[in-house]
């Protein structure tokens, strides 16, 4: 290369190298250093934690004693009930057997006095009249309903009709005679009554 070339390209300069910042080390701020701990803390945190979880614990057994004397009542509580209930059940014919024994003497007397070769048929009727009411009082004592529907619509609900009879002195479709009466106890059907209905002559 001639000198003059050399001069209009100038002085070559050595390869720059990249610069590195000078890393400075983090110091610890006075935020970080916590000089108010002292010494043992941590022990005592532990102990914290322990005494809590023995707290908890406690609690938890209490709340569970509780719970188990609640369950024991309320078992006890049912018992109880289904003691109460199947005593109910066994003994709820308790009173009208008690009505129903004064029927049967007075059948009794009645039968008695039938033996005799001298008693008055006008005597026995009579006496069979009082056991009937005396009946017809306990029935009504306790909800027991007589269903006699003689002359009465036909009742599906009620009656149960034996047979059809051709009647040109009834309504179609009534009851003309009672076979066999019925019963409600407390409105609901005990036994319905057998009736022969009348149909068009």
């Amino acid at each position: 290369m001639s000198e003059q070339q050399q001069q209009e390209k100038g002085p070559e300069t050595p390869a720059q190298e990249p610069m590195t910042e000078p890393v400075e080390m983090e110091q610890a701020s006075p935020e970080t250093l916590r000089t108010d701990v002292p010494l043992g803390a941590e022990a005592q945190t532990g102990d914290d934690v322990e005494r809590q979880l023995q707290e908890a614990n406690a609690k938890a057994q209490e709340h569970l004693d509780k719970l188990m004397r609640v369950v024991a009542e309320m078992d006890n509580l049912r018992k109880r009930h289904e003691r109460d209930l199947e005593s109910a059940h066994k003994f709820a014919l308790d009173g009208f057997a008690k009505e129903l024994l004064q029927v049967r003497d007075s059948l009794e007397l009645g039968y008695q006095a039938a033996q005799d070769e001298q008693a008055q048929v006008q005597t026995l009727r009579e006496g069979t009249e009082l056991t009937l009411k005396l009946m017809a009082d306990v029935m009504q004592k306790f909800g027991i309903e007589q269903i006699d529907p003689i002359g009465q619509p036909f009742n599906p609900e009620q009656h149960q009709a034996m047979q059809m009879m051709p009647s040109a002195e009834h309504e179609p479709n009534s009851v003309v005679q009672v076979v066999q009466k019925g019963y409600l106890l407390n409105g609901r059907m005990l036994r319905p009554a057998m009736v022969i209905v009348s149909a068009n002559a």
